[in-house]
């Protein structure tokens, strides 16, 4: 018969799986970010039902900066997460400084790192929630294998809403998608034509 915490490991690995899909290697700290708003889904999986409210940060390239989520998970396993998800390269004993507002940063350890990415973790509780609902922004800090730390801000616009309301449906989520994918190529070309832009002022320059 399987221990209780482990089952709760198991399905919290599986769900911390499902957050930052496309983050790959280390996001520059300049690159323009592609906000993505506070949203919720929920699922079943096995004797548990789970919903998450999140907010994944990306960058033009398509690539995660920063994932949020605020897991509950009820049934055979009845837990309570808060995550943060970053890029690889990071410092781990730093961990992931969390900032509401002006309040005095909270550090977030480290849970697990996959290759592409590294989750912080921490206990949900309602102090927590009502803190970000009330908050006007929200600042975490990681800190980059060159020991420099890396601030991502967050509007904490819309995270209510999230949180007290309906989950997305399936064809919500699609639509979520594809509207990001067209941003991602309609930026991509955009990032494209200014570089190419810029080759050709350099051979103007040099030949000159």
């Amino acid at each position: 018969m399987k221990s209780r915490k482990s089952v709760a490991s198991r399905v919290m690995f599986a769900v911390a799986g499902a957050v930052g899909l496309i983050a790959s290697g280390l996001a520059p700290a300049a690159a323009q970010q592609i906000p993505q708003g506070w949203f919720k889904v929920c699922s079943k999986q096995a004797d548990n039902d789970i919903c998450n409210v999140q907010n994944i940060v990306m960058a033009d390239t398509g690539q995660m900066i920063t994932g949020i989520s605020l897991i509950e998970i009820k049934g055979k396993v009845n837990r309570k997460v808060f995550q943060i998800s970053v890029p690889t390269g990071r410092l781990i004993l730093p961990g992931i400084g969390m900032q509401i507002d002006g309040a005095k940063a909270q550090k977030i350890d480290y849970a697990l790192c996959f290759p592409d990415r590294c989750v912080a973790e921490a206990a949900m509780n309602d102090k927590l929630v009502a803190s970000l609902k009330k908050g006007g922004e929200l600042t975490l800090t990681s800190v980059n294998f060159q020991n420099k730390p890396n601030p991502i801000k967050i509007s904490l616009a819309g995270f209510t809403q999230a949180y007290d309301g309906p989950a997305l449906k399936q064809s919500d989520i699609q639509d979520r998608q594809q509207k990001l994918q067209s941003e991602l190529e309609k930026r991509k070309g955009e990032f494209e034509k200014k570089l190419r832009a810029e080759q050709e002022k350099a051979k103007q320059q040099q030949s000159n």
